[in-house]
């Protein structure tokens, strides 16, 4: 039997997943994300993701935490510092924050983790996930759904179509809402225009170095209805294809 690997994420009504995006955290929410990190033994990001946590949430070398840090986000703060972590990067050589490189072809990579004993592999980020969702390897899907729409930014498993079952929900004070959902099947994807990468193909990952310059990969397809999608992202907003 496989431990399960189970994605969450913030997200606004309009799919925005940036991290900035959303309603301020509160005591509720961050018990919520303190009890999802509860139920996995490993934690599982791409490169942006993993500096941007460990950035936030690594304890300093004098030991303390640092005095922003209120009462509600310690108890998260010290779950996510000790926890193992996995990190999927083509451009680092090395990590640090209790973390290990994931070496290899990712599909295989991740099937061996997930063989592992132990109650769950937690996953994290934009970019990697969605490759996951491709292939097939996620085996749960938890959405906090805030209330915000932000008009603008990276979208939540941009270019992965899914068919998902709802098992849980909860409704925060805030108006957020938790939604888990378990895969029912795999959608069949939108065909890449010529020339154009598909932006959930495992082999895009890595390609696209700078989510600070404008995507150059982007372009116009045609969606079954005849409607335009747009694959890739205009300047100023992070590159949807390959930031690992």
């Amino acid at each position: 039997m496989t431990q399960p690997l189970r994605y969450a994420m913030n997200v606004t009504l309009d799919g925005c997943v940036h991290h900035e995006a959303g309603l301020p955290p509160d005591a509720e929410s961050m018990a919520f994300w303190t009890d999802e990190l509860r139920r996995s033994d490993t934690l599982l990001y791409g490169r942006v993701t993993f500096e941007m946590m460990r950035a936030a949430w690594r304890r300093p070398g004098s030991g303390e935490w640092p005095g922003w840090m209120g009462p509600d986000e310690i108890p998260f703060a010290e779950k996510i510092d000790a926890m193992p972590k996995r990190v999927v990067s083509s451009t680092l050589d090395t990590v640090d924050w209790n973390a290990e490189l994931v070496p290899g072809d990712l599909t295989a990579a991740v099937e061996r983790l997930k063989a592992q004993p132990g109650r769950g592999i937690s996953l994290g980020g934009v970019q990697v996930p969605a490759v996951l969702a491709g292939l097939g390897l996620i085996d749960e899907y938890t959405f906090v759904v805030h209330p915000v729409v932000a008009g603008r930014g990276p979208r939540l498993l941009e270019g992965v179509p899914l068919t998902l079952e709802l098992v849980g929900r909860r409704e925060f004070g805030s108006g957020a809402v938790v939604q888990r959902y378990r895969p029912v099947a795999q959608g069949k994807p939108f065909p890449a225009a010529p020339g154009e990468d598909d932006p959930a193909s495992a082999g895009n990952l890595g390609r696209c170095r700078s989510s600070r310059r404008r995507c150059r990969r982007g372009g116009r397809r045609r969606g079954r209805s005849g409607t335009t999608r747009v694959a890739g992202e205009t300047q100023g907003r992070r590159c949807p294809i390959g930031v690992d």
